[in-house]
């Protein structure tokens, strides 16, 4: 495994397991300038970002990753694009819903911090 790709599947590991258990706390992965932008709704800032991950409404998810891709971000600074797609259940559904979410990750010091953030459902 690269070490880009070893540095993809470390942050999306950290990021659904902590999705799933405590959504409040990966708001330290983003900054004032972060944008999320989730199923065409975009939202800017921690604040706004915050407000929209802590308010979805589920009580439960569980993220299976089925796929995992990753690029460098840039070749002036330091910085991953990273691609997972996979299924999630929220609730107990016995139906789960089918996900692509992509991270435009910038490296700070010996970590990343979230700048740009796409999510969507992909209905059949």
């Amino acid at each position: 495994m690269s070490g880009i790709d070893s540095v993809a599947k470390s942050f999306v590991d950290y990021y659904y397991s902590t999705f799933d258990t405590n959504r409040a706390a990966l708001i330290s992965l983003y900054k004032e300038e972060s944008m999320l932008t989730f199923e065409g709704q975009q939202f800017k800032g921690t604040a706004s970002i915050n407000e929209k991950l802590t308010s979805l409404p589920f009580q439960k998810v569980v993220h299976n990753v089925n796929t995992l891709d990753a690029q460098p971000g840039s070749p002036s600074s330091s910085s991953l694009i990273v691609t997972a797609t996979g299924h999630l259940t929220v609730d107990d559904s016995p139906n789960p819903l089918m996900f692509c979410q992509t991270f435009h990750l910038v490296s700070e010091g010996n970590s990343f911090w979230v700048y740009n953030d796409i999510f969507r459902l992909n209905c059949a």
